[in-house]
């Protein structure tokens, strides 16, 4: 049978490392996707960039949209960056909840 080797628990400095590490990724991650949605909203429904920006924000953590679509494109886009956000969201979620999940599994392993 396959036996495991127990490796010891990381110590918290590299543990708060691999947690900055993730948010880094997150915040890029957010920063794509907030870049997308402004754009997109931008050239599709010819709206204001500060508009773009704040309806891709709002759609981007779940609010729902503040300027209405009056462009067919604008539409399309809208419902499209509304499931990616979707989609986005709980990657993120998933990047920062990684390390702390391992480490809590980790650590329940270790004291078996």
């Amino acid at each position: 049978m396959y036996e495991h080797k127990k490796q010891p628990l990381a110590p918290k400095e590299v543990y708060y490392k691999r947690v900055l590490r993730n948010m880094f990724y997150m915040t890029l991650l957010l920063i794509c996707c907030l870049s997308i949605g402004i754009i997109g909203y931008h050239y599709s429904s010819d709206i204001a960039w500060i508009d773009s920006l704040h309806n891709a924000s709002m759609i981007l953590s779940g609010m729902g949209p503040v300027v209405e679509m009056k462009t067919n494109s604008g539409k399309l886009f809208s419902s499209f960056y509304a499931l990616f956000s979707g989609v986005a969201f709980i990657t993120n979620i998933g990047l920062l909840l990684t390390p702390i999940v391992h480490r809590f599994f980790h650590k329940m392993h270790m004291e078996e």
